[in-house]
């Protein structure tokens, strides 16, 4: 009795692994952000993505998603034309697609590097980690230090720009967006 549960349970947990997530299903699930987006009227944006009413009326795009490089890299833009205006590209380290990383353009005047949290993404959410072994992300500086993609209904999103200064979590960006194309 004891041997059946003990291969049941082993099955068992080899399918719940094989059913994981990997880097190259959450790239292709990052396409659903392609196209833009405005920042959303009825929630509340807080830090960069905060403007007063009657200057979040002449933001015509909050962020826009668009696949460069022969569909090899996605480069988002937020608050375009604006002096808030910032670039982040997210791309796989290698053709197989092992890990997805991204580079943040920053206002803050620097550029923070991520990797893909696997254990925390999904095909809704997307969770980006500052990348440990770079200089930056182990600094005091004020940086972004994750960002986090998720998406709260097909044609709604919101994304946080979770930052650190001196190895500490500050107050944070967070954008809620509604899809116009």
């Amino acid at each position: 009795m004891n041997k059946l549960f003990l291969i049941i349970t082993l099955l068992a947990s080899m399918t719940t692994a094989s059913q994981a997530v990997n880097a190259k299903e959450i790239f292709e699930s990052m396409e659903e952000l392609n196209g833009k987006w405005v920042l959303s009227k009825t929630k509340k944006q807080q830090g960069s993505c905060y403007f007063k009413p009657h200057m979040q009326d002449k933001i015509k795009v909050g962020v826009a998603f668009k696949y460069i490089g022969l569909d090899t890299t996605i480069q988002e833009d937020l608050l375009p034309g604006t002096g808030r205006q910032m670039v982040t590209m997210y791309h796989c380290k290698d053709i197989a697609c092992t890990m997805l990383k991204a580079t943040h353009y920053c206002v803050k005047q620097n550029q923070p590097e991520f990797i893909l949290n696997l254990e925390k993404s999904s095909d809704e959410k997307f969770v980006f980690d500052c990348d440990m072994s770079t200089e930056l992300c182990n600094s005091g500086e004020n940086h972004v230090h994750q960002i986090i993609h998720e998406f709260t209904d097909d044609d709604e999103l919101t994304i946080s720009y979770n930052s650190w200064s001196e190895k500490k979590p500050i107050k944070s960006t967070i954008c809620h967006f509604e899809r116009v194309e």
